[in-house]
């Protein structure tokens, strides 16, 4: 099983995704992820919720099995609600992709995406600078605007783990184009 934790950092050249919805099956925490531990470690909410969604992937892998679009690809979406500039607060929802609704477990909640166009970025843990050079740098001079509040993080075999530098996970924000 695949156990990402949000670290960023970025590749050379972003790739646009024409637009795309995302029908997620996982688990979800609201609040402060960071209260209980530091960042970018396992022991903080975001790691406990990954932990709590591996232990459901493995409770219903035969169900889950069936419904898994792509079993080597796991997701970190990062939610901003309307109070987020206030509260510091947000939604962190770790999931699968899916692309039915049926018989998924009580414990699992389904989050669809809408349907946009995303910039991707392939990003390296612990490149700090690259994700700020996102939003301050090349956002604002791209054409392109976040048409939406938040983030995805994706991971695949290419991610190793928060302590391997050569771990590697794409970044998708949602985009359209500046309105003038």
């Amino acid at each position: 099983m695949i156990y990402p934790y949000i670290i960023i950092g970025m590749n050379v050249e972003p790739t646009i995704i024409e637009e795309k919805r995302l029908t997620l099956l996982g688990s979800v925490f609201y609040g402060d992820p960071f209260h209980s531990a530091e960042e970018w470690t396992v022991e903080n909410e975001i790691g406990k919720t990954w932990q709590r969604l591996s232990e459901l992937l493995e409770k219903y892998s035969i169900l889950l099995e069936e419904i898994n679009t792509n079993p080597n690809v796991a997701y970190e979406v990062h939610i901003e609600p309307e109070e987020y500039e206030k509260t510091r607060k947000y939604y962190v929802f770790v999931g699968i992709e899916i692309d039915e609704f049926k018989d998924i477990p009580l414990e699992m909640f389904i989050k669809v995406l809408p349907k946009t166009r995303y910039v991707m970025f392939t990003m390296k843990v612990k490149e700090l600078d690259n994700a700020m050079y996102i939003f301050r740098e090349w956002m604002p001079s791209s054409g392109y605007e976040q048409s939406y509040p938040f983030i995805i993080n994706s991971y695949d075999e290419r991610f190793k783990g928060l302590d391997n530098e050569q771990s590697e996970y794409d970044l998708y924000i949602p985009i359209r184009e500046k309105i003038k």
